[in-house]
């Protein structure tokens, strides 16, 4: 295996990547965008891009969302012609409240307590939801570690 040096990496990474940001695709990604915005107290990231006095990022272009606190990882929520027709590879873990994403849109695909327990593992510790256009997610109650910590 080649060095990282001569993989052409800098000297203060010690892996050959590192986690930069986040996207989302969406087909309405200005809406999916303000959506993600009030369900995790995200807000809009306009001025990411060099601005000339009176510069507007066009509509068309990816959205930048950011947590305000600076804590949570940058989303970028990216235009998509196509709409999503398959189950998630990858998804967003979050903390929070079931009902109240539910309220701004969210819609329960599987429920940790739901009649769809798994026999065999006795179900789950999270409710996984789908994102206005469909995009999954699973949704930890406060008080519980993720499956990951």
């Amino acid at each position: 295996m080649a060095a990282l040096s001569q993989l052409g990496h800098s000297a203060r990474m010690t892996s050959p990547a590192r986690f930069k940001d986040l996207c989302i695709d969406a087909r309405d990604h200005q809406a999916l965008a303000d959506w993600w915005c009030a369900a995790m107290g995200y807000v809009r990231r306009d001025d990411l891009e060099p601005a000339d006095d009176g510069w507007v990022r066009p509509r068309d272009w990816p959205v930048p969302i950011t947590d305000p606190a600076g804590r949570a990882p940058l989303i970028w929520v990216v235009p998509v012609s196509d709409p999503k027709v398959v189950k998630n590879r990858m998804h967003l873990d979050v903390v929070g409240d079931t009902a109240a994403l539910v309220t701004l849109g969210a819609t329960v695909v599987r429920g940790k307590d739901g009649d769809d327990v798994d026999p065999e593992t006795g179900g789950i510790e999270w409710d996984v939801l789908a994102d206005p256009e469909g995009n999954e997610f699973c949704c930890f109650a406060p008080s519980e570690p993720s499956p990951t910590a």
